[in-house]
């Protein structure tokens, strides 16, 4: 059967259990209604940029980086450890397949899911936004398409690790759940807490460290931000950080922290499941 096999199974089962279905019409009702609203704020009014697609990225920067974060965890968290439960994890390697067929399948199989409902989903705002916008930048809204479906599939892989690293779906959905609380909700309090722990309420005269700018730099949606800053610069007019001197807080180092997130949980869980008795 092979790796190939399990992720045409996993797209498959996607499809027939209506994952795909409900995860492109959560992208085109939010893409779409986003193009639809047309909102152009008055800042970027001088910008060289058509003024029309700062303002689409703009609505849609604050919902890309929590609802894509979501619906990825949600959509992977058991891809695994749900063949587990199930008992047809066991059918699955008897096949045979190797467990990191199995990981590695499932992870690219939940990643067609996610990237499929953003293509679409977005596909759908640019029509709108080219049909009645009176100026919009195609370039720039693929680079940032793509660079979400990137986004989206980090979140898969970090699901898809503690669902092969854990035991039942509820300590994934726990794992997963926590990971989004931690990254999305609770980063910047606890960077908030470090800043007062160390620096009490001044902040130094000659501002903020490097190496504390990057540990704020380090949260995945904040690393997104950055990416999107690298490879569309006009994204710059609606991003603003503490500027630095170090060369770990340029732009691009946003795609290694992305891609870090993504590689090390999901190579983690695949070796634990790899040492994992199934009996």
């Amino acid at each position: 059967m092979g790796f190939p096999a399990v992720v045409r199974k996993d797209f498959r089962d996607s499809v027939r259990s209506f994952w795909l279905q409900f995860t492109t019409a959560i992208f085109v009702v939010f893409a779409a209604g986003l193009a639809s609203i047309q909102w152009i704020p008055v800042m970027y009014q001088s910008s060289p940029v058509e003024t029309s697609t700062l303002a689409l990225l703009n609505s849609m920067r604050q919902p890309t980086v929590f609802m894509v974060p979501l619906i990825s965890l949600i959509v992977a968290y058991d891809t695994v450890v749900g063949e587990r439960e199930s008992g047809s994890l066991r059918l699955l390697l008897g096949l045979p397949n190797s467990r990191a067929a199995v990981v590695f399948g499932k992870f690219v199989g939940r990643t067609g899911v996610i990237t499929v409902s953003i293509l679409v989903g977005y596909a759908c705002a640019a029509l709108i936004a080219f049909a009645t916008y009176e100026s919009f930048d195609a370039g720039i809204f693929v680079r940032y398409t793509l660079l979400t479906v990137f986004y989206g599939t980090v979140y898969v892989a970090l699901a898809t690790g503690f669902s092969a690293g854990m035991q039942s779906r509820q300590r994934a959905f726990v794992g997963a759940g926590g990971l989004y609380a931690l990254v999305i909700l609770l980063w910047d309090v606890l960077l908030f807490v470090l800043q007062m722990v160390i620096y009490g309420q001044e902040i130094p005269e000659n501002g903020l460290p490097d190496w504390f700018k990057f540990i704020g730099m380090l949260n995945p949606s904040t690393a997104f931000m950055h990416a999107a800053r690298a490879v569309i610069p006009e994204y710059r007019e609606i991003t603003f950080y503490p500027e630095g001197t170090a060369f770990y807080l340029d732009d691009w180092v946003g795609f290694a922290i992305l891609f870090c997130w993504g590689a090390i949980p999901l190579v983690l869980g695949y070796l634990w499941f790899e040492r994992t008795d199934l009996q």
